[in-house]
């Protein structure tokens, strides 16, 4: 058993304190329900990176005051009944600091909210070139055309803007969508099974409406994406990590029981960049229809492929109604706009609708006139593959440097996306020393465990990995920056 608990030496308070307040914290939070057995103390010991010691003396200070109890031979667990002067008493806290921490360390979040730090970096224009993750070229978004659609979309809104939109968006829009995927992904769906959302994680939040509660079992591939794997851990998920090969996801691997939910990125897995083949695809999608599962497809990236013809979707092979299909325009017109989508099953729209009317009552109507029309006048398509071309110059820059300059690093994730994972030699430096060596020459590259990455183990060769984003940066600033990278490991 996981439990959603970081610790921070540099905090004032103890590091069995910091274990009793958010064990506390989870437990009032009925993230650990009242009867729920706890992990063994060596096995949380182990995943915290404590000693036994001090995770012993932390469970008997909950047993102390009515959070835990024991049973001989058996194990610990939350205590059935909690009497009221126990929740939320301000006498039950005199050992946290005040403020700011003791509110950090009660939010009914993973890690108190802190582990999602990370996710998405600020930019840093200080640096001659910064290979951060997740950014777009801000020169690439069709400014022009874009104000122009706004205005015309404007024009004798009034009725339209005083009106809340349908949850799952406008209909146009989502028939626009079908017909998108139909052309680039050979998809077949309705509208009515697309459903507007703003971006990847409202979609997977969503997705975790429909299925996760406590100890609900969701598979996940080990490493993935962070906001992802905290999200469902936030509804109290047991999160299940599955090897990530250089096919995907090792499905041998995935579990031989009823699983509401695995979640997978087959186009540009997350953050290892490997494409999961055909013959993957279909032994996932046979396991799911097995094992009664649905499939979490985050089709990432897929709309930037420099090598090869793109894979079908799990959606489009489904023969089952298995698969959630999740995208956003998010990299290709930027995460400003905030709108994704999702294409659900048939027996999932109704229930799925009804979650989504009471998360925000539809997304805003504004942008998805205007998406509407960009798509309907076919900019949308010639933005693509601007964006593409544009994209694959970048990242030929990136690999030609890379092997003039670096021919002993590994490169994985190249023949897609927007993003590459350097394995660096075994000679060289741990990334984050070559992370501080680099900054001192201008240039910003990230070691792959300080990405937005989630890892179940993290081992000795993710500590040898980079992250590099490259699409946002001019040719020009890719090799300068791939220069300034090779005189930081002494080449």
């Amino acid at each position: 058993m996981h439990l959603p608990i970081l610790l921070d030496p540099s905090l004032g308070s103890t590091l069995q304190a910091q274990i009793v307040a958010q064990m506390r914290a989870l437990i009032e939070h009925r993230m650990l329900p009242p009867g729920a057995a706890v992990p063994a103390t060596r096995d949380l010991g182990r995943q915290l990176g404590v000693s036994r010691n001090t995770v012993t003396a932390a469970y008997d200070e909950l047993i102390a005051q009515g959070y835990l109890y024991t049973e001989r031979a058996v194990g610990t667990f939350v205590a059935r009944t909690l009497p009221d002067h126990l929740i939320r008493s301000p006498d039950s806290h005199d050992d946290l600091r005040s403020g700011a921490e003791h509110r950090a360390l009660n939010l009914p979040l993973p890690y108190g909210g802190r582990g999602l730090t990370g996710l998405h970096r600020p930019a840093q224009p200080e640096l001659d070139a910064d290979f951060v993750f997740g950014r777009i070229d801000p020169r690439s978004f069709p400014e022009r055309t874009w104000r122009r659609l706004i205005t015309e979309c404007l024009g004798g809104a009034a009725e339209r803007m005083s009106e809340y939109s349908h949850p799952a968006g406008l209909p146009e829009l989502r028939q626009l969508i079908v017909n998108h995927l139909a052309s680039t992904r050979g998809m077949v769906a309705s509208a009515e099974q697309v459903m507007l959302v703003a971006g990847f994680q409202q979609g997977i939040d969503l997705v975790a409406h429909l299925f996760v509660g406590t100890r609900t079992p969701v598979v996940m591939e080990a490493p993935t994406y962070r906001g992802a794997a905290f999200l469902f851990e936030s509804y109290g998920a047991q999160v299940i990590p599955v090897t990530v090969d250089a096919h995907g996801v090792e499905v041998r691997q995935l579990p031989q029981r009823r699983v509401k939910l695995v979640y997978v990125t087959p186009s540009h897995q997350f953050p290892t960049g490997v494409t999961m083949p055909l013959h993957r695809r279909l032994a996932l999608l046979e396991w799911a229809a097995r094992n009664g599962a649905y499939i979490l497809e985050i089709d990432y990236d897929a709309d930037f492929r420099y090598e090869g013809a793109p894979l079908p979707t799990l959606q489009s092979l489904d023969r089952n109604g298995c698969v959630i299909y999740v995208n956003s325009f998010t990299r290709s017109l930027g995460p400003g706009l905030r709108i994704g989508y999702m294409v659900l099953p048939r027996d999932l729209v109704r229930t799925a609708t009804t979650i989504k009317s009471l998360m925000d009552n539809g997304l805003p109507w504004l942008e998805q006139a205007a998406l509407t029309q960009f798509i309907r006048d076919g900019s949308y398509d010639t933005h693509l593959r601007r964006l593409r071309t544009a994209h694959e110059a970048r990242r030929n820059a990136l690999i030609s440097a890379l092997r003039a300059r670096l021919p002993d690093v590994r490169v994985q994730g190249a023949d897609a996306g927007q993003h590459v994972l350097l394995h660096l030699p075994d000679a060289c430096p741990p990334a984050s020393e070559v992370q501080t060596a680099a900054r001192r020459l201008g240039t910003g590259v990230y070691p792959l465990a300080d990405s937005p990455a989630w890892f179940h183990e993290l081992l000795p060769a993710h500590e040898r990995c980079l992250m590099l984003g490259y699409t946002h940066l001019a040719e020009a600033q890719i090799e300068g920056g791939i220069d300034a990278l090779a005189a930081a490991l002494g080449h």
